[in-house]
């Protein structure tokens, strides 16, 4: 069976555009996860995301960017504000392309601890 039309999801989180701070107040104006959200929602305007709110988000990052976003109980409660959220993602984007960008190998496979000279501080 065949990826889709669409290539696999580590192909478009690399060619994905950056998300920024714009891209996070477009999806927030979804109505099914903030009616009537204003085009000019403050950065740090305190954000209180239900759990239907966010599986609705996390779901638009998934099918607008290519983005799995899984956050842990911890993350959730971060994510308080527009700049709060647009840094989780846009750190999430960067983790997952930096992951689809690494080489397969003993490092990868295990977390560079496992890497020879492991420890060593290379200053």
């Amino acid at each position: 069976m065949s990826a889709g039309a669409g290539g696999d999801t580590s192909d478009r989180v690399l060619a994905a555009p950056p998300i920024t701070t714009d891209t996070v107040r477009d999806l927030l104006s979804d109505p099914k996860i903030f009616p009537g959200v204003s085009a000019d929602l403050d950065e740090d305007a305190e954000l209180v995301l239900d759990s239907l709110g966010l599986v609705w988000l996390l779901h638009l990052v998934e099918e607008r960017h290519g983005l799995v976003v899984e956050p842990t109980d911890g993350d959730i409660a971060d994510l308080t504000s527009l700049r709060r959220l647009t840094a989780y993602l846009r750190a999430t984007q960067a983790d997952r392309a930096g992951t689809a960008e690494r080489p397969e190998g003993p490092e990868s496979a295990e977390g560079p601890e496992s890497a020879e000279g492991a420890g060593r501080d290379e200053r």
